[in-house]
């Protein structure tokens, strides 16, 4: 029994190898990636449903998400808004960790409406804080601003191979944004200041091949722009605020 499998048979079916148990380890064994098997994955002590196929959230995000809701004490007052946001992972964690914090999500697949709002649910988290919004980036939001943007967006260049797992099981939409990976980010750039609140901060994830790239993106609007490393020592973050 390999590691995946252990944690299967721990997390979803108590240690018990079922039938249902032995259907769920050929899923794996054909490269069907564990959050999927299981239903849901570990966020930041929260529970995150994945049942809509939503993009897993990584660790990497889970690192930052850690450090950008670190940046306030849990009385502050701000919103917050979870941009691209799948699963809606980072805005429920910012939910459970700034209990005063209003918590916004954009998401463009309505599918994922429904996850979202489980996840708020199921992990008790303050629904009346919470605002779920399905459309294109900032659309849905019309001319509002936040103190937060944060943003896990399709950041991956087109032709770059993927792992078997991620390629035929993931939401290509949620994964791939053109020829270098930017089309994503360089949108969000453009209307990123008319979104971020004076004295705000927007904190983006993007490819570490194309870090420097998409830090020229937000320069080039004429806002502050620091590329800041993952757990790794990857270059993952940019941190964006006004000069």
């Amino acid at each position: 029994m390999n590691k995946e499998e252990k944690w299967l048979l721990d997390e979803k079916y108590g240690g018990e190898e079922t039938p249902e148990y032995q259907t769920d380890k050929e899923r794996l064994a054909k490269g069907e990636p564990l959050g999927y098997v299981i239903g849901s994955v570990p966020f930041l002590g929260l529970s995150i449903s994945l049942d809509s196929k939503p993009l897993i959230p990584r660790t990497e995000t889970e690192w930052w998400t850690e450090q950008l809701l670190q940046s306030w004490t849990s009385d502050v007052q701000l919103s917050f808004l979870d941009l691209c946001a799948g699963s809606g992972a980072i805005g429920c964690a910012a939910l459970a960790k700034l209990p005063r914090a209003q918590v916004y999500f954009g998401e463009i697949d309505p599918a994922h409406e429904a996850t979202i709002a489980k996840n708020i649910r199921e992990n008790d988290l303050d629904e009346s804080r919470a605002d779920i919004r399905i459309g294109d980036l900032f659309e849905p939001f019309g001319d509002m601003q936040f103190d937060v943007i944060a943003a896990n967006p399709p950041y991956i260049p087109a032709e770059r191979t993927l792992p078997v797992s991620v390629a035929e099981y993931e939401p290509a939409h949620a994964l791939f944004a053109g020829d270098d990976g930017l089309d994503l980010i360089r949108r969000i750039a453009i209307a990123l200041s008319a979104h971020l609140k004076k004295g705000g901060v927007a904190w983006i994830e993007c490819d570490s091949a194309h870090a420097k790239a998409a830090c020229v993106l937000f320069s080039a609007q004429e806002l502050s722009a620091e590329i800041r490393t993952d757990q790794y020592g990857e270059e993952r973050i940019l941190v964006v605020s006004f000069p």
